[in-house]
């Protein structure tokens, strides 16, 4: 049952990252189908630049799973400054304000920051790449 968890986590993190990654792509460069404001914000305009910025570098180490607990944070964090800044002035619920995608992101990253990777990450293989030779697992049997 843990492979199958392993696999599950590394899966979800990488679709996860990826689809935030393509967000911040879609932000910084109007590839994707552009931004959702309709034009691409100037280098350093606040928060949106920056939203870009976090979305294509975090998500993107998350998708590979490279630094994905600090990454998986940062990206909680952003989504939870989009929801409570931009969408819940326009109402309580998600449904309503349409803040149901920096929610969803939100609650995933943490997610991902607390469960850590799963095994199929660059974290895991640079770990173990780190250990001594004694000290690593022996090779799976097949």
């Amino acid at each position: 049952m843990d492979r199958v968890r392993d696999a599950v986590v590394s899966l979800f993190r990488v679709v996860v990252g990826l689809l935030f990654a393509c967000h911040g792509a879609a932000t910084l460069f109007g590839v994707l189908g552009g931004p959702h404001g309709g034009t691409v914000p100037a280098v350093g305009a606040w928060p949106d630049w920056w939203a870009g910025v976090i979305e294509l570098g975090a998500g993107g180490l998350v998708a590979v799973g490279l630094a994905t607990r600090a990454a998986a944070l940062l990206c909680s964090g952003t989504m939870a400054y989009a929801y409570f800044s931009v969408h819940l002035p326009k109402g309580l619920f998600p449904l309503t304000n349409g803040g149901e995608p920096a929610a969803l992101f939100s609650w995933s990253f943490l997610v991902l920051a607390l469960v850590g990777s799963g095994a199929w990450s660059l974290d895991t293989l640079l770990s173990r790449l780190r250990r001594p030779a004694g000290l690593r697992e022996p090779a799976a049997r097949t």
